[in-house]
């Protein structure tokens, strides 16, 4: 039976990480999924590492890897996917603004479409999104930067749910560079120059967080990074070495 591995980056987390690990045990068991849970806390200062534990004591799926101190989200998916043993690969994020009962749809477009990654998208005409308009307003102007820089199949790259065969990350991973916010482009960018296809799905998301959740430094740093990726992939062909 092919086995689903779900990672689960988390940051200071504490307060609703039993919370979320419960939320996806009780969603996966229901689909009748052979499935592990990985958890890696990427540094927290607060007690998220010892709450998840807490969690491997109640779910024998649940699996906790731990960063020593914070290196960023794409540093701690890299850590997850080398833990994880399953044939298709699901990145979540821990606070549950995209529930994973989301995920059946995904599995149901990358086997109708035949493709190796599905990524959710805000940007998806079935999607229903509830989130600040100035964040609607920065996503817009930075997936239209991401579309003419990359040609990706793909309107949206940051959401937190995405579903991939695990071959794709075992693969593309050791290009990525990126640690930090803009790893998911750089992840899809080298996936699709590698040959993966690539398909979208529809989300449901009711935003949590305001303005304070992405800062002007974050937006810095993520365009920053984005261009640095267009340089060693355009320029450097540094994706291109074996």
């Amino acid at each position: 039976m092919e086995k689903v591995s779900v990672i689960i980056p988390a940051y200071n987390e504490a307060g609703h990480i039993e919370k979320s690990i419960k939320e996806v045990v009780s969603v996966f068991d229901d689909f009748k999924y052979n499935y592990e849970i990985i958890i890696v806390d990427d540094g927290s200062r607060d007690n998220t590492y010892e709450e998840a534990k807490r969690s491997t004591n109640k779910y024998k799926h649940v699996f906790v890897k731990r960063n020593l101190r914070n290196y960023g989200k794409g540093r701690a998916l890299k850590k997850g996917v080398r833990f994880a043993s399953g044939n298709y690969i699901v990145l979540l994020d821990a606070d549950m603004e995209l529930h994973p009962s989301q995920i059946q749809t995904f599995f149901d477009i990358m086997k109708l479409d035949e493709v190796d990654v599905v990524i959710g998208s805000k940007m998806h005409p079935n999607s229903k999104v509830f989130y600040p308009l100035h964040r609607k307003i920065i996503s817009s102007i930075y997936y239209a930067i991401i579309w003419v820089l990359f040609d990706l199949p793909t309107k949206d790259t940051q959401t937190g749910i995405k579903l991939f065969k695990s071959e794709v990350l075992k693969k593309a991973f050791p290009k990525i560079l990126i640690k930090k916010f803009a790893y998911d482009i750089e992840l899809l960018a080298v996936a699709h120059r590698m040959g993966y296809k690539i398909a979208d799905a529809p989300v449901k998301l009711d935003s949590k967080f305001r303005w304070g959740r992405v800062g002007f430094r974050a937006i810095f740093d993520t365009w920053w990074d984005t261009m640095a990726i267009w340089y060693r992939m355009y320029m450097l062909h540094w994706y291109d070495r074996k």
